[in-house]
């Protein structure tokens, strides 16, 4: 009988030990992922974007036309989309978050990933890897729409084009991460969402407005403009790798700061 009990305790630890491992960061994300494709948030997402840059990228190039523009690459209709594009995936990546909050689902999600910056970090690399490819394919449709009304006003070549692909899905993948760092902070979508708008578009707008020069290099500092310097590859005012640099730690910065916000408030 003392064998039998000396063998149990023994075996005790061990057990303990291997029940409660857990599923880790890969574990977080795969649950994050199913999570995101059992809503309608991503399918609705999609279905806009490719509307959105379907019209956006003919209109573009029929303006690029009509105005009898100089002959210009054709992954700049798809690129100017993207001011609009990225508030698409600001709202699928903010959701992940702000609707937990809102149903209160936030409390289930802490208690299956109880560190902290698994939780974040699970949903700003989903969102994140979405956004990249979704940008990747919605790109190279309104490279496609956009050649049929530039009539000759816009150049295609394979490497050119590739890089102007992965830069689109790259910026909205950088956008992705902001943006859950964002929701973090604010908890509810209204707040979120006005934020970005905010960050992304309302105070690109003020800046340039009055034409200031010192005005206009605090707005190159900003993701958006950091982000159109990255995907166009103009080199003014600073090189391409300067801007995604830029938008890199615009959503590191929002990251560090949500996850703060986290810990402080859901210790």
């Amino acid at each position: 009988m003392a064998t039998v009990t000396r063998t149990t305790r023994a075996d005790a630890p061990e057990r303990s030990r291997t029940e409660h491992t857990g599923g880790g960061l890969l574990g977080a994300v795969a649950a994050e992922w199913g999570k995101l494709w059992t809503t309608r948030t991503p399918y609705v997402c999609m279905a806009v974007g490719v509307g959105l840059t379907a019209v956006f990228a003919f209109y573009y190039g029929s303006i690029a036309r009509i105005n009898d523009e100089p002959v210009q690459a054709v992954g700049k209709a798809p690129i100017a989309s993207v001011i609009l594009l990225q508030f698409i995936v600001v709202v699928l990546a903010m959701t992940t978050v702000t609707s937990e909050y809102a149903t209160g689902s936030i409390r289930t999600s802490l208690q299956w990933v109880p560190v902290r910056h698994r939780v974040q970090l699970a949903k700003a690399a989903v969102t994140g890897a979405v956004s990249f490819v979704g940008g990747v394919l919605l790109g190279a449709l309104g490279m496609a729409v956009a050649w049929v009304p530039f009539r000759g006003h816009a150049s295609f070549e394979t490497g050119e084009a590739v890089v102007q692909l992965l830069s689109m899905g790259a910026y909205l993948a950088l956008v992705a991460v902001l943006s859950v760092g964002v929701a973090f902070v604010c908890r509810s979508a209204v707040g979120a969402l006005a934020s970005l708008f905010f960050l992304l578009a309302g105070l690109p707008f003020v800046l340039l407005g009055p034409g200031s020069e010192v005005l206009r290099k605090i707005n190159d500092a900003l993701p958006q403009s950091a982000g159109d310097h990255f995907m166009t590859g103009d080199g003014d005012p600073y090189p391409s790798l300067v801007g995604l640099l830029i938008v890199l730690s615009w959503a590191v910065a929002a990251h560090l700061i949500g996850l703060a916000v986290l810990r402080r408030r859901d210790a």
